[in-house]
This record gives structure tokens, C-alpha cells and sequence, in this order.
């Protein structure tokens, strides 16, 4: 029998307004296993001790990372597009419907992450001007234009590029960046599904306890 998936995340994270909890990117991973009805654990590392075994996995001190069979994986979106390889449920199997959302899982963190998050950090620091507010802006709405025209964005059907898009958009500064009705409306129905409500509850009580070992089995 094959042993469960691992993720691995951190003990614990600020909380309140401005604490990043119910938006740490193992909540990413979290999702994908709900989606697809794999068995995982969620196990810690220190948040305020980063040892050398940490950064042996992730060579950043970041989280999460995935392990499985042997494997550890660093970075979420690697994460995803690993377990979409191993779930049709993640990802069609048919190479247009494949390509179609490898494309747009790679657009979330090239087209949109990359700018969003440089975005809000400099936000953080209220400049008169935030020299990326222009580019954002746009390009939140090229995507709006798109989410206008359909349900989700790949394959006719959610997929994990929707995990990754719609995690990166319902960040509060995102979502309270403009009046783009069809990309709310898109975080609302990603955000409505129950493996979402399980992953994100998942989240908040893995950092709650303090980092205890958490494990799932559909």
C-alpha cells in the first residue's frame, strides 16, 4: 500500500488582519488532494528556527513542499502539476485539454502572481504612487475580460490551473484592487467548493494547534 502524500508547511504564522493564515501556499496543495480524494498528511517545520534539514528540501527556507515516494518537490506550483500528473480529476488527459491548462496554471504565476505580489508589498509601505499600480490594474483586467467568458479558465471544466488562479486573485489587495465583476464572481464559485472549505479550515486548525501532524483520508 502505498503511503500517504506529505505536505509540509509551517508550525505556525501570524494571524489578523495583516498575518498571512488561510493564505500560506500549502493551502494550494491542501486543495489539490481534496479535489482529487488522495490521502495526505500536513507535517511542520519550525516558522522561527529554519534548519539545515529545511532548507536541504526547499532551498529557500520557504513552504510548502511536497513529499511523495521518495520525492520532495519545492515550490506550490511545482507541487500542483505533480499531483495534477496523477489525477485526471486535476487535469484532463487529452493533450489540448492538457496543454490548455498547463497553460493557464503557468499564467497565474507568470502573468498575475508575479506582478500581484510586488504590487502589494510596495502597497504595504503607502507610496503616494506605487510605480506597478498601472500594470496591475491592466492586467487584472485582461484577465476579467477573459473570466467574462467562461465558467473556468481551461478544459471547459475546473482543473488545477483554477486552484492556483483563483488562490492568487482572492488575496484581500486583489480583490479589492477594482471593480471586475466576473473575476469575483470566478473566486466566489472556486472558493464555494467544499475541497476549498476543507483545505482552508485544514489550515486555520494545522496552525491553531500549534503544527500537530494532521492527517486526511477521503
Amino acid at each position: 500500500m502505498a503511503e500517504a502524500l506529505t505536505i509540509w508547511t509551517y508550525d505556525w504564522v501570524p494571524e489578523g488582519k495583516s498575518g498571512p493564515r488561510g493564505h500560506v501556499r500549502d493551502i494550494r496543495l491542501r486543495w489539490a488532494c481534496e479535489e482529487a480524494g488522495f490521502d495526505y498528511d500536513v507535517k511542520s517545520v519550525p516558522f522561527s528556527d529554519r534548519g539545515a534539514e529545511h532548507f536541504a528540501r526547499q532551498p529557500f527556507g520557504q513552504v510548502p513542499y511536497l513529499e511523495d515516494d521518495g520525492l520532495i518537490i519545492f515550490e506550490s506550483g511545482a507541487g500542483l502539476l505533480h499531483l495534477a500528473r496523477k489525477s485526471e480529476a486535476l487535469m484532463p488527459r487529452d493533450p489540448k485539454g492538457e496543454a490548455d491548462t498547463l497553460q493557464w496554471t503557468i499564467a497565474a504565476l507568470s502573468s498575475i502572481e508575479m506582478i500581484t505580489v510586488p504590487w502589494w508589498f510596495i502597497g504595504l509601505s503607502r507610496p503616494e504612487i506605487n510605480p506597478l499600480e498601472d500594470w496591475a490594474l491592466h492586467r487584472l483586467k485582461l484577465l476579467d475580460d477573459v473570466l467574462a467568458q467562461r465558467e473556468w479558465l481551461a478544459a471547459g471544466r475546473f482543473t488545477v490551473a483554477d486552484i492556483l488562479m483563483s488562490d492568487v486573485l482572492r488575496v484581500p489587495k486583489v480583490r479589492a484592487a477594482a471593480d471586475f465583476p466576473a473575476t469575483q464572481s470566478y473566486i466566489e464559485r472556486a472558493c464555494a467548493r467544499p475541497a476549498f472549505k476543507q483545505a482552508y479550515d485544514g489550515q486555520m486548525a494545522h496552525f491553531a494547534s500549534g503544527g500537530q501532524t494532521q492527517h486526511y483520508r477521503p
